[in-house]
């Protein structure tokens, strides 16, 4: 487990800056990260929560129409391909998603994956584990529509639920919970930890891992981040914080 006092935490602001500065600057763009993001969440859901097995394992992915949702989708792209039986539930129907969100769940509609709203779940007793893929770090105050409506349908499973860059619901700068947000089992949150994840937000982090999503360590000392970021990911794409 790597010490969390050797890692820069990023306030939501800072977080908007790396991924500008991918795009503009590197020509790193949203879906070359949103697909490591979603590989690396479905390795972690294989490896911690489905015995290293994916095959035949039921899998229910909640989905909103940003990035975060985007990468859950590439998430359960992956855990279908290694044989598990996933629902993916989405805020808004494939037709209504715009851009890179909308072509990954073109693909998944194209996969024949099954893709319904929040009350069209068909309760199955055999669920593995809930991916939560609702809310990134662009939440501005409660949750509200559907996308509460999904945390709190997870939250009342008493499933394991493995959350996304940080819990849905949860502030990723001031650790704030607001009502609803989810209680994740184990988060896996992308490129460096946000600040939300520590202090009163811990309670809903779980387990705490850090997964690379392709991020330059230079690009962190560029204005107006001014960090010095090591080699993090030399040895393993996912590290576990906490």
């Amino acid at each position: 487990m790597m010490d969390i006092k050797e890692i820069s935490y990023l306030t939501a602001d800072q977080m908007v800056d790396v991924d500008r500065l991918m795009v503009e600057e590197y020509g790193i763009h949203l879906i070359q990260m949103m697909e490591n993001a979603g590989r690396n969440l479905a390795q972690l859901a294989r490896n911690r929560f489905l015995d290293g097995n994916a095959n035949g394992k039921h899998v229910v992915v909640l989905a909103g129409s940003g990035g975060n949702g985007g990468g859950a989708m590439v998430c359960a792209r992956h855990l279908h391909n290694w044989g598990a039986e996933v629902t993916v539930v989405l805020t808004k129907g494939v037709q209504d998603l715009t851009g890179t969100i909308k072509h990954q769940g073109e693909i998944l509609q194209r996969m024949d994956v099954e893709i319904v709203a929040v009350e069209e779940i068909k309760e199955k007793p055999q669920w593995d584990l809930i991916v939560d893929g609702i809310i990134g770090y662009s939440l501005q105050g409660a949750p509200q529509g559907e996308a509460a409506e999904m945390i709190r349908w997870a939250n009342e499973r008493k499933l394991p639920i493995l959350a996304l860059d940080l819990p849905s619901g949860l502030n990723a700068s001031t650790g704030e919970v607001f009502e609803p947000t989810i209680r994740a089992a184990a988060t896996m949150t992308l490129a460096l930890p946000k600040k939300g994840l520590r202090g009163a937000g811990k309670k809903v982090v779980g387990e705490l891992y850090l997964a690379d999503i392709g991020v330059p360590p230079e690009l962190y000392a560029r204005a107006p981040l001014n960090l010095q970021v090591r080699h993090l990911f030399n040895k393993e794409q996912i590290l576990q914080l906490g």
